[in-house]
């Protein structure tokens, strides 16, 4: 078993943030969503400014890390913000995509879920088209609450479901 634990990000991190989510992004979304529109949401919601700005707005960002690596690069990260009373929103869940499948996810979510001693809902949204994804969520817990469609600028929607995980 992989020895993972999640360090709270600062935004001394945000540099290690951007080259994780242009990794993560560029080799799993453009088949989902197209190139263009990949390049146009890392620019939109992973620059410096707009993850300064998600961090002063409450999202909590976790690096995850495998503290037997040498190099200390992080394998992935998350977002969470307190929606109130006990329900979060999880904006981000990235992994590189050479840890996949190996059954990580499931301990990182754990993890995650031991940092939020009060949640009860945490939802998300996810691309209708990202199956793999949304099978994780399935075998996790969550289920589809609905469908969404949310304009982000440029001609783009992203087309979610909006999932929910009950404690």
């Amino acid at each position: 078993m992989v020895n993972l634990n999640l360090a709270l990000a600062t935004s001394a991190d945000i540099p290690a943030i951007q080259t994780l989510a242009q990794c993560i992004w560029r080799a799993h979304y453009p088949a989902i969503i197209g190139i263009e529109q990949v390049e146009y949401m890392l620019d939109k919601f992973y620059s410096e400014e707009s993850l300064r700005q998600q961090m002063v707005e409450g999202q909590q960002f976790w690096l995850v890390q495998n503290p037997e690596l040498k190099n200390g690069q992080s394998l992935g990260f998350l977002a969470v913000s307190d929606q109130r009373e006990g329900r979060y929103f999880l904006h981000k869940f990235y992994l590189d995509n050479e840890q996949r499948g190996q059954g990580l996810g499931k301990s990182i979510f754990a993890l995650l879920l031991a940092r939020y001693k009060n949640l009860r809902e945490l939802r998300l949204t996810v691309n209708r088209q990202n199956f793999k994804s949304i099978n994780f969520y399935f075998r996790i817990g969550f289920v589809i609450e609905r469908c969404v469609d949310i304009p982000i600028g440029e001609g783009y929607t992203m087309a979610d479901f909006q999932m929910l995980f009950h404690c």
